[in-house]
């Protein structure tokens, strides 16, 4: 087998590691799926009326507020991983398991590869029940079979560069704790962006940082794949962030695990 070969098998290997782990111990996927669906019961039926009306019977394209806010708690749930990884990450790290792998004949990315991966499939199956409570509460898409595809594919971009990036928080960090509450700012970033009402209603100060900060060309994007509304410019310049935090991630994590291991 080539050095290639080798590094897959190991790290295919250490990802059904990582999903044992998950199905022994699914509190953290359950909880990153739960937090945004509590969110979005709670800005459908608690503030649902009174958003609303602020945005206007249209709701930026059509239909009841449930279909403006949907596509950004969506969002939310890709977001919600992070924590999960960090967690997974830095508990490896700081219980000696790592130092065990260096004693064996494991490709050196494998133990990250596998947490990545892992951390993925865990997060869009939040996504994916995210997705189904929205439906049952009055979500109504009009997205084509292909817009539901590429909205799954910006989906998964936002959830690998959010691993790498959550990974790297939790191989810096001394302790678990630390490491849960690292990526927490991420989880609730795209309340501050266009997720739960239209940017041109904030103050210029926070509508400056709303416009210009990552998941607000996301959230515009899966709207418009989603809803039908005006994508515009939105969708390059989310591709252009998920590359760039997917990459700044990567490098990172690799960093921070050599550093680790001498």
């Amino acid at each position: 087998m080539s050095t290639l070969n080798y590094a897959i098998a190991d790290s295919a290997t250490m990802l059904r590691r990582n999903l044992k782990h998950a199905l022994r111990y699914p509190s953290m996927t359950l909880t990153s799926a739960a937090i945004p669906i509590i969110m979005l019961l709670l800005f459908v039926y608690v503030f649902g009326n009174a958003l609303g009306a602020g945005i206007g019977p249209a709701s930026e394209g059509g239909g009841e507020y449930v279909d403006y806010v949907a596509p950004g708690i969506i969002l939310m749930a890709a977001t919600s991983g992070a924590i999960a990884v960090a967690v997974s990450v830095c508990v490896d790290m700081t219980e000696g398991i790592v130092n065990r792998f260096r004693t064996m004949s494991i490709s050196r990315a494998a133990v990250l590869n596998g947490h990545v991966v892992g951390g993925v499939i865990q997060t869009m199956v939040s996504v994916v029940l995210v997705i189904g409570v929205a439906l049952l509460i009055g979500f109504r898409p009009n997205a084509t079979p292909v817009e539901w595809l590429a909205t799954i594919a910006v989906l998964a971009m936002v959830v690998l560069a959010l691993t790498w990036v959550s990974a790297a928080m939790g191989l810096v960090s001394r302790t678990v704790e630390s490491a849960s509450n690292a990526p927490t700012p991420l989880t609730f970033l795209p309340f501050l962006g266009s997720a739960i009402v239209p940017t041109d209603s904030m103050p210029t100060g926070v509508r400056w940082f709303a416009e210009y900060q990552p998941f607000t060309p996301v959230i515009e994007t899966l709207r418009g794949l989603l809803m039908g509304t005006e994508i515009g410019n939105s969708a390059l310049i989310a591709v252009a962030w998920c590359v760039g935090l997917s990459v700044l991630g990567y490098f990172w994590a690799r960093s921070a695990y050599d550093r680790a291991r001498k």
